[in-house]
């Protein structure tokens, strides 16, 4: 059966009883339907979110298919639920442009779904086009106070482009205001994952707090060496208005019935790659474990769940997954493509240097690991023993998961193994990689040399006249050198090189532009060829997707 054939034959209880059964009174659910609902953030408990046991789930740099973190992620759930565990999932919403792009769903897979799944994978609560639509209001308010004011001198520099929840590559520049319509200008559109207002509304820790934060999203700089913000716009209240339901964090079903928090959608290779604090920390307050992934592979996402929404919201994981699939290190064991679920035990050893990279740096934050295998039918137990006899030589523990095929009973060993971790040897303290106070370019080269394996770091003429700019504009006026680092980086490999897979060093990481993120209070430093907006591949998912007897199909 296909992921959605699964999803439909699935029963699925009202969400009133989900809600019910986590703990959740009645009052503090809003219904979208028999299914969905929306849970009212200030119902979490400082206390209860600090006792609670939170795990990441994170993987090896994946294939362009992924290595399935997303089912690991609800599998864990699954299984630990099925060990007598309260457990709850918590993800991010997926994006319009992989739904129809490469990936074709991002609700997990087989018995192991986050569920109604093409609701889910498509429009859902409408938090993303709420996002799409506050951060173009705002380009728009942007555009026309420039026209209102022609001839005023007011902007020499405008920061803020437009977003759109597609792979558009044709959309990457643009002019607009042409024949006297506007102000001419070149700008252009990022996908919206990438939208600051996308990193605020999953870092915001209060409806308050996004309404700061919007404020102080910097638009551009006035002729007088001032950061123009949305306050400065006076429309950051009408911006907030237009994210007023999309703050809340959404809660839907697995495939058995147990709770999911899906909230906030940032992709790891060009924004933070988080789900939002507050849908982690109210999955916190109703469940004694929370299982929640980042985006991509632990160099991207889990460096930036421990550095910018651990250090912001006070989190501390007790234990962290690392997902890794025979293909996956195949692929990074110099295997051709086409040929990585072919049996190649001396290509899985050779890829194994990418997984030891990536469980020393897990390491290296404080983190207990334990090694999930996400299996495949094509796998072979000789394979899968060379895996597992490897994590034996390292320390590590590691378990099989086969969710995908048998649902929690498929998760019940690897679940067993992340709560003997926990109970007897939790994470250390959670270390980070900069301190707050390091500057700029010192908390970007620890990254790209503790991290990802860089010998040098250079930086654009461009980027370099960025750094200058920030230090001259923004002085002491924001504390930019408190802020953390979000590097826009490949998610194909530890350098900015997305072909050079496996364990590389030596290499140059080129920063090619600085951007400051003064709402979302980080720093976007975007390196190699990194684009902000994708595109389509040669033949995107959308073409298989359709909607046939009344139901859609091709979502898998």
């Amino acid at each position: 059966m296909t992921d959605i054939e699964i999803a439909r034959a699935t029963k699925l209880a009202p969400i009133s009883v989900v809600a019910s059964k986590m703990g959740i009174p009645q009052e503090g659910v809003e219904s979208y339907g028999n299914h969905i609902a929306k849970i009212d953030e200030r119902l979490i408990d400082a206390r209860k979110v600090e006792s609670h046991k939170l795990i990441l789930v994170t993987s090896i740099s994946p294939t362009k298919a992924g290595v399935g973190k997303t089912t690991v992620s609800i599998g864990l759930s699954l299984g630990l639920n099925k060990i007598g565990k309260r457990a709850t999932v918590a993800l991010r919403e997926p994006s319009l442009g992989p739904c129809f792009g490469i990936k074709g769903g991002a609700a997990g897979g087989g018995y192991a779904q986050v569920l109604p799944m093409e609701k889910i994978n498509l429009h859902f609560t409408g938090d993303f086009h709420a996002v799409t639509s506050a951060h173009n209001t705002i380009a728009a308010l942007l555009d026309n106070y420039l026209f209102q004011h022609q001839g005023e001198g007011l902007l020499k520099e405008i920061y803020w482009k437009r977003v759109l929840d597609v792979n558009d590559r044709a959309l990457r520049n643009v002019t607009i205001g042409q024949q006297g319509q506007g102000v001419e200008r070149q700008t252009g559109f990022d996908i919206t994952p990438a939208s600051e207002l996308m990193a605020i509304l999953c870092l915001a820790d209060s409806l308050e707090d996004l309404r700061r934060r919007i404020g102080n999203i910097v638009l551009g700089i006035t002729w007088d060496s001032r950061p123009f913000t949305v306050d400065d716009l006076g429309v950051a209240g009408a911006v907030t208005a237009l994210m007023y339901d999309a703050i809340h964090p959404n809660l839907v079903q697995t495939t058995e019935q147990t709770p999911a928090l899906i909230h906030g959608g940032p992709f790891a290779n060009i924004a933070h790659g988080c789900s939002s604090v507050l849908a982690t920390k109210l999955a916190l307050t109703f469940s004694d474990y929370v299982v929640t992934e980042a985006g991509f592979g632990a160099d991207l996402g889990a460096e930036k769940f421990f550095d910018i929404k651990c250090r912001k919201a006070g989190l501390h994981p007790a234990l962290s997954v690392l997902v890794v699939t025979t293909q996956g290190l195949k692929m990074h064991g110099g295997i051709p493509l086409d040929r990585i679920k072919e049996p190649n035990s001396k290509g899985l050893e050779a890829g194994f240097r990418n997984m030891d990279r990536h469980i020393r740096n897990l390491k290296s934050f404080g983190q207990t690991v334990v090694v999930a295998i996400n299996r495949f039918a094509f796998d072979t137990d000789e394979e899968l023993d060379l895996i597992r006899s490897h994590c034996r030589e390292l320390g590590v523990d590691c378990a099989l998961n086969n969710a995908f095929e048998t649902g929690g009973e498929g998760a019940r060993d690897l679940a067993q193994v992340v709560v003997d971790n926990i109970e007897n040897h939790p994470s250390d303290t959670l270390h980070y990689a900069y301190a707050d106070e390091d500057s700029i370019t010192t908390k970007i080269e620890k990254v790209c040399k503790n991290i990802y394996g860089a010998a040098t770091v250079t930086y654009s003429e461009k980027a370099q006249a960025q750094l200058f700019e920030m230090q001259k504009i923004f002085g002491d006026r924001m504390d930019l050198g408190r802020f953390p680092v979000c590097i826009a980086k490949t998610q194909f490999s530890f350098s900015a090189d997305a072909k050079q897979y496996g364990s590389p060093e030596g290499f140059d990481i080129f920063i090619r532009e600085i951007i400051v993120n003064a709402g979302s209070e980080m720093i976007v430093a975007i390196a190699g060829k990194m684009m902000r907006m994708p595109g389509l591949p040669k033949m995107p998912q959308a073409e298989r997707i359709d909607v046939v007897n009344g139901e859609i199909v091709g979502l898998s």
